[in-house]
């Protein structure tokens, strides 16, 4: 079971019950004795504790070796938090760590995944699949998503039928091979299937 709850689910209600969280290490403070991790998936953050006085050593190395958007799954216990964070709705808890599997490494992203973030939009343009696990990009496409099922259950229970064609243009120069439909209309012309995004 790769979770048992998500990074935005945990109340102070869960404080003593053992979870399963998986998700990105948003970032990592290490103060020697105590490393903290800020593990993040699409719902939220949950802060993680490591603490050498209730950690193992070994998992105390492997919580040093952690960097940013590592994709790691952790069990442990819901403890309370003894330095609450009213900004985040899991600030009122963290999680003592208990066992740490790294499933991903990252290599250091070229900007920070953070709603207000250093890179500029050519660079985040770039690498555009990073830049969407920020909360502004996020938060657009979920309510993207929820508008267009919207539209699409009222015409549905209208009795619309949803039918999607393929579009035909004409060829376009790029230099890959076109997928070309005969035109019945037009003996020996040709419609060809769109290869260019920026067509449209």
């Amino acid at each position: 079971m790769y979770r048992t709850h998500n990074c935005g689910e945990l109340r102070a209600s869960h404080i003593n019950t053992e979870v399963t969280l998986a998700g990105w290490v948003q970032k990592s403070r290490d103060k020697g004795f105590m490393i903290w991790v800020d593990l993040r998936d699409r719902y939220g953050i949950t802060q993680l504790i490591f603490d050498e006085e209730r950690t193992p050593k070994e998992l105390m190395d492997r919580a040093k070796t952690l960097g940013r958007e590592f994709v790691i799954l952790v069990k442990g216990s819901v403890i309370e938090r003894a330095s609450k964070n009213e900004n985040i709705r899991t600030g009122n808890i963290e999680v003592l760590v208990s066992e740490l599997t790294i499933l991903n490494e990252a290599k250091l992203p070229p900007f920070t995944i953070e709603d207000e973030t250093d890179g500029g939009e050519d660079l985040r343009m770039k690498y555009r699949y990073l830049d969407i696990r920020r909360n502004p990009v996020k938060e657009s496409l979920i309510f993207r998503h929820k508008v267009s099922m919207e539209v699409r259950k009222y015409l549905s229970d209208k009795g619309f039928i949803d039918v999607e064609t393929p579009y035909l243009i004409k060829s376009t120069p790029e230099g890959a091979r076109d997928f070309l439909v005969p035109s019945r209309m037009n003996a020996g012309q040709f419609y060809a299937l769109p290869q260019s995004p920026q067509t449209f």
